[in-house]
């Protein structure tokens, strides 16, 4: 599951450990978190801000394949697996249209549609002790929805560096995710990581930006990620 608290302009998403340490992404928290987003939506202020984080050793590890095993069934499995990366569609879509600038804290490991969630947001900041960057799908013999290949083209480079996470399947630390420009800050322990997220969080918290607008403008940076989840361009004139 996951928890929402406000701290001044800031919005803390915080995915927590009562059912799953590794915050494997089934219908209950990916439900979780798309309602958790839309609140954050509906009381978003011009100067707010997200921070997203995680307990434990894992921020997240991907969709939850013991829950499609449990189908019973090839059929139902994958079923089940396609469901779920239905259901998270929106959710990207949500954090792409935030009209707020966001923060990822990946304390830990953050794999597969963990990666996806982490990439979504504008910055990613990462303990460089423990955790990686994986994407393992290779390894799984399972292909890239089109909104997780997306994704990857807009906030992984270069190309080589895209190459080696989705075509490799190489596990990514810290300092590797920082040189590659994956990241934008490395730090040596869980606290400092979410520290480090509070931080930016109130920095750009602190810019008063006006959030449609922010929304907008992060849109257009990202036409091809917009166009596969079905995201559209407004325009926004506020203060002229």
């Amino acid at each position: 599951m996951c928890t929402l608290e406000k701290r001044g302009s800031l919005f803390i998403l915080t995915l927590t450990t009562d059912d799953d340490d590794q915050h494997r992404l089934n219908p209950t928290l990916i439900s979780s978190l798309l309602t958790a987003i839309t609140q954050i939506k509906s009381q978003a202020t011009d100067g707010s801000a997200l921070v997203t984080a995680a307990h434990g050793r894992f921020f997240c590890n991907g969709f939850d394949f013991d829950y499609a095993r449990a189908a019973g069934s090839v059929t139902g499995s994958r079923t089940r697996l396609r469901h779920m990366s239905d259901s998270l569609r929106p959710v990207i879509a949500a954090l792409f249209s935030l009209p707020m600038p966001t923060v990822a804290a990946v304390s830990g490991h953050a794999a597969a549609a963990g990666l996806i969630l982490a990439l979504a947001h504008d910055y990613v900041v990462m303990r460089s002790d423990r955790g990686v960057l994986y994407l393992p799908e290779m390894d799984l013999g399972i292909t890239l929805p089109d909104y997780f290949a997306a994704v990857a083209r807009a906030k992984i480079a270069p190309v080589q560096a895209r190459r080696d996470l989705v075509l490799r399947g190489v596990k990514v630390r810290a300092v590797e995710a920082l040189e590659m420009g994956i990241v934008h800050s490395a730090h040596d322990s869980a606290e400092s990581t979410v520290e480090a997220a509070m931080r930016l969080g109130e920095e750009l918290a602190g810019r008063k930006w006006v959030g449609e607008a922010y929304g907008e403008i992060r849109k257009s940076l990202y036409p091809e990620v917009c166009s596969v989840l079905g995201l559209t361009l407004k325009p926004v004139i506020s203060k002229i």
